[in-house]
Formats: C-alpha cells, sequence, structure tokens
C-alpha cells in the first residue's frame, strides 16, 4: 500500500477546476464518522468547491447539533440521487473505513465511479480500492487525521468554530475521553489547538453523552440487569439483544452505542461482547483489555476487523446460533485469555 501526503492529495484537488466532491463513511456512522465527514466537508467548502456527504444509512440523532447533518443525504431514503452524485464525482473521500462491504449496497456505487477515490482512515487492513491513501492506524480516529491533513498542508486558519467542533467530537469519542490507549500527546495537542477556536466543549459533552432518551436509558439498565452474562472461565463477558426486546424498547440508530464497554468495566474481564439480532443479520461489538486482540477474533471467526482494542464482527447464523458459536470459539482462546 502506498500512503500518500496530504500535500499529493490536496495537489489532485487543486488540479481540477471545480471539482465536485462526495465524502461518505460507514454504516450507522458513529462520532467520529460523522465528524470526519463534515468537518472535511466544511473544510473543503471554504474553497468554493461543491460537496456532499452521503452516509449509507441513518445516525444517531445525538449527532444531529453538528453543523450541516440535515444536508447529509441517506442513501437509505435517497438511493438515486446518492447514486448520481457518486457517477457525477470527481472525488470521493472515504472516511473511517476501508473496505466497501462498510458502505453496504453504495460500495458498489463507489466501485463503478470514475471519480478519483481518496481513504483517510485508522483501521488495520484497509482493502485497497483507493487511489489515493492518507492512512495510519496509530491515529486516535480519523478525525484526527483529517486535522492533519488540514494542518500539514498549513490551512488551519481555514478551521472556523464549526469545523473545529466536528473534529473535537470525533476524537473525544474514539478515545473515550482521552483515556484509551490510542491518545498520544498529538492527541492532546490537537485536541487543544481546537479548543482554541472557542469551541464550547462542555456543550459538546452534553451533546453526546448526556442527551439520552429516557427509553434509551431504560434499554441500557435492562441490558445491565438481565442480559449480561459473566464467563468468568475466559474472563468475558457478553450481553445478547434479540429483535423483541429491541421493539419493546424502541431502541434506535445509536442506543446500543457504548453498550458493550459496561462488561468489559467488570472488574477480572479482558474480553465483552455485544451480540444484537439486527432480523437480517446479527451484528456483534468486541472490546478488549490486556493483550487480547478483539480485532483478530472478529477477523478469524466472525466475518469482522476493526482496533486492537475494539471490533465488530457480523453473523449470518440465528441469534442462538451466533452465541453458541462464541462460546464455543472463546474454548480456542482460554489460556490467552487466562494469562497475567
Amino acid at each position: 500500500m502506498v500512503i500518500h501526503s496530504a500535500q499529493d492529495i490536496m495537489q489532485a484537488l487543486q488540479a481540477v477546476e471545480n471539482p465536485r466532491i462526495v465524502i461518505t463513511t460507514h454504516h450507522k456512522p458513529d462520532a467520529d464518522a460523522m465528524g470526519s465527514s463534515l468537518g472535511l466537508k466544511l473544510f473543503l467548502q471554504t474553497f468554493g468547491y461543491r460537496v456532499d456527504v452521503v452516509s449509507p444509512t441513518d445516525y444517531a440523532t445525538f449527532l444531529n447539533w453538528m453543523k450541516d447533518c440535515d444536508k447529509v443525504i441517506i442513501y437509505d431514503n435517497e438511493p438515486e440521487l446518492s447514486k448520481q452524485l457518486a457517477m457525477e464525482a470527481d472525488f470521493i473521500f472515504c472516511l473511517d473505513f476501508n473496505h466497501l462491504s462498510r458502505i453496504n449496497e453504495f460500495g458498489e456505487v463507489v466501485t463503478k465511479s470514475n471519480a478519483v477515490k481518496v481513504l483517510i482512515d485508522h483501521h488495520q487492513f484497509p482493502q485497497g480500492f483507493e487511489n489515493l491513501t492518507f492512512w495510519d492506524d496509530l491515529a486516535s480516529s480519523t478525525c484526527e487525521l483529517v486535522y492533519r491533513f488540514i494542518h500539514v498542508n498549513n490551512m488551519d486558519e481555514r478551521i472556523d468554530k464549526h469545523i473545529a467542533e466536528c473534529l473535537y467530537t470525533g476524537i473525544v469519542t474514539d478515545t473515550g475521553s482521552f483515556r484509551f490507549s490510542n491518545t498520544s500527546s498529538e492527541t492532546l495537542k490537537i485536541a487543544a489547538r481546537l479548543m482554541e477556536k472557542e469551541i464550547d466543549h462542555v456543550e459538546i459533552y452534553n451533546q453526546v453523552f448526556d442527551s439520552f432518551t429516557e427509553s434509551r436509558v431504560r434499554f441500557i439498565g435492562y441490558a445491565i440487569s438481565q442480559k449480561l452474562e459473566v464467563l468468568p472461565e475466559y474472563n468475558t463477558a457478553l450481553i445478547t439483544i434479540n429483535k423483541e426486546e429491541l421493539k419493546k424498547f424502541n431502541v434506535i440508530t445509536g442506543d446500543t452505542e457504548g453498550l458493550v464497554n459496561y462488561g468489559l468495566s467488570i472488574e477480572g474481564i479482558k474480553f465483552a461482547a455485544l451480540i444484537i439480532d439486527r432480523t437480517k443479520i446479527v451484528k456483534m461489538s468486541f472490546r478488549s483489555k490486556s493483550n487480547f486482540a478483539s480485532n483478530n477474533f472478529a477477523m478469524q471467526h466472525f466475518n469482522g476487523g476493526g482496533h486492537f482494542y475494539a471490533a465488530g464482527g457480523s453473523s449470518e447464523l440465528s441469534l442462538e446460533e451466533t452465541v453458541e458459536k462464541f462460546k464455543q470459539t472463546l474454548k480456542i482462546y482460554k489460556a490467552q485469555l487466562n494469562e497475567n
């Protein structure tokens, strides 16, 4: 894989007169995905470029306050418009994902487009579908990489309050409020520079972490009290949610965000999983501590991947069969999960 410089990408953009740009990100985008996409959009619009953000699916309501969130085009809702924009684009920026399967059916559209594909991402094992790559798996977040892209091109003065809010939000969430191991000294310096843009970091925290609906709070309480299963022989915690429970608590996009972390917060637990029946497919989230690679576990057994300590996967088996497979798979890793 050839990693291109931020200057290479900017030069490619500036070589095209009035480029048409599409920015896309992974399905069910989180704060880093939406923050990097909208932050980059707002930045590129300072040059007068036409920029559209296309998300494969809807996103969490607690991100609705971000600038231009209301202008994001949802592929599931507007497939024809999304296709038209992609086919007419000169550049398609792919943010916070590195495999086209992560953007669902829109991935086929991106493949067919003649646009220059630009990857900006921090996940391991990129697929290599792109033409230009700005990638670093040691970066805290894609928002950090978007900031670096701007900074290396000596264009910090173009970062206004709204751009800074978007990028800061993604950094805060992907670092677990700066407590995860992906938080470097450079990450903290970038966050400080973004705060200098007069953002209200307290209000950002309130919007993202303190704006739960009553149904979401009750759902989280139910999941922890009734559905949490501890497997001490594997130092593992598991939460399983079926489709009836999703319906009972009116679970919407974003309501399960962070739920898997409650299992990992238990003393002695090294590995935690959240397994949810999404009707068409069973979705899985993994979190780990110590020396256990959750991304390898996901990639080897559940069609997934991600980061060392945070990964995701999926299963086409039933929920019950998936849970059974998960528990049987743990036996392979018993010694590793019991290492001190």
